[in-house]
């Protein structure tokens, strides 16, 4: 499965209980699809670039979610029939690979040995994924 990131701008004037509506209909869309959410965060009510069917403000939501990219399409279409959605945007979220744990031990080990022991090759290297979230922690300030 791949990592997504889902930017949801949500009417200004809803209540609550619909947004959290919303926001529990778009989890239900992406389990159905054979995803799973990771984290889901607020980014609060925010000025538009723009106005967008005649709202100056947004309420601003990020869903970062793992799901099959066959998933994708089927929540696209959920969230453009909605009413209470302005925007949304779904970015593929590139996760940055590290070598295997120990790799730099290794090439100091080596230096100082003459021969290293030999590796088996029948076992891929193990690999440590690190994945950056800091830009999705870090919103701009929202509107009060």
């Amino acid at each position: 499965m791949r990592r997504y990131e889902l930017m949801l701008v949500l009417r200004p004037d809803l209540a609550d209980d619909k947004v959290q509506a919303t926001l529990e209909r778009t989890a239900r869309a992406i389990a159905a699809g054979g995803g799973q959410i990771v984290k889901q965060a607020p980014w609060g009510r925010r000025r538009l670039a723009y106005p967008i069917d005649h709202h100056r403000e947004g309420s601003y939501y990020v869903i970062l979610f793992e799901a099959p990219a066959t998933a994708i399409s089927e929540l696209e279409r959920g969230l453009l029939i909605s009413e209470e959605v302005l925007r949304h945007l779904v970015t593929r979220v590139e996760r940055p690979v590290k070598a295997s744990r120990g790799r730099d031990a290794e090439s100091d080990a080596e230096s100082d040995a003459e021969v290293a022991p030999p590796v088996d090759d029948d076992e891929p290297d193990e690999e440590v994924e690190l994945i950056d979230e800091s830009e999705t922690d870090a919103a701009p300030a929202a509107i009060d």
